[in-house]
């Protein structure tokens, strides 16, 4: 194998290892924080930063989920060959990855101003603690949720400077953030609930059964629609958000159809494919509406 193939290679597994593609899921809400905060388009230098923050975040937070979770993922079939049970990167280079990662969100977090660096310290452990949540507990898909919601609320902070009283848009896009991933994590976890009650791994599918996670998604999605209704009406927002609210809720009734409880071979569709659109689709939604209605 050739040098420049080989680079190419190494390249592909850092950016798999990652899921670097996977910032869709908490970037576009960050970015709905942002704009909330400052009723249209935030300052230029507060949305870079805010981007380097979020994507440093989901970055260390993939980097030390891959690092806690090796010896399990070497045991799952559906998990071996990643790239640190695989050998395909060290255990030591990944480590290497979240200290750098961790480093730049708390350097931006301070670049942003004082009350976002010192915010950025238990973010961090809070962003860090699912990957270890689900070895003792069930609840690791509602701590999932709150460390991506954690993206539009400190975003927010980020503009705002500050906890100020009209929180109450951000409040209700956290909770649709918390319940939505939350209710899409049910639907992926379906998968290894075998696997995890096997190797004494803590989720509610493995707990409480397949049937009973995927209707746990439905309510949690269900919370998910109410909540960002109640941004709309909070933030006074108009006919734009609120059809990118209908589309989204539309979306997530799809991505309850693709699956079933003796059929979850369409799972990475729900999860990736739909999941992907729906969080794009409404910052578009809340970007459009106060740039023509605002």
């Amino acid at each position: 194998m050739s040098e420049t193939v080989r680079t190419r290679a190494s390249i592909a597994d850092w950016f798999s290892l990652v899921r670097f593609s996977h910032s869709i899921f908490a970037l576009p809400f960050a970015l709905c924080g942002a704009w909330l905060a400052a009723d249209g388009v935030p300052p230029l230098r507060t949305l870079a930063l805010i981007v380097v923050c979020a994507v440093a975040a989901r970055t260390a937070a993939m980097g030390f989920n891959r690092l806690v979770d090796r010896d399990v993922d070497a045991l799952n079939a559906r998990t071996r060959g990643r790239e640190i049970p695989s050998g395909r990167l060290s255990v030591g280079a990944v480590t290497l990855l979240v200290v750098v990662a961790c480093a730049v969100f708390v350097v931006a977090s301070y670049a942003l101003h004082r009350l976002a660096g010192h915010l950025s310290w238990p973010v961090l452990a809070i962003v860090l603690s699912y990957s270890l949540f689900k070895r003792f507990s069930w609840l690791a898909h509602i701590v999932l949720g709150v460390a991506l919601a954690l993206a539009p609320l400190g975003a927010w902070i980020a503009v705002r400077g500050s906890f100020d009283a009209a929180l109450a848009p951000v409040l209700w896009l956290a909770l649709a953030v918390t319940s939505w991933v939350a209710g899409f994590d049910l639907i992926y976890a379906c998968q290894d609930a075998a696997f995890d009650e096997q190797a004494g791994l803590h989720s509610i599918p493995a707990r409480f059964g397949v049937g009973f996670a995927l209707k746990a998604s439905s309510i949690a999605h269900v919370v998910t629609t109410i909540a960002l209704v109640q941004v709309g009406v909070s933030a006074s927002l108009g006919w734009i958000w609120f059809s990118a609210v209908g589309a989204a809720a539309v979306a997530l009734i799809f991505e309850h159809r693709l699956v079933s409880k003796d059929d979850l071979s369409r799972v990475n569709a729900a999860f990736f494919t739909v999941n992907g659109w729906i969080g794009v689709g409404l910052f578009l939604g809340l970007a459009l509406d106060r740039a023509f209605l605002g």
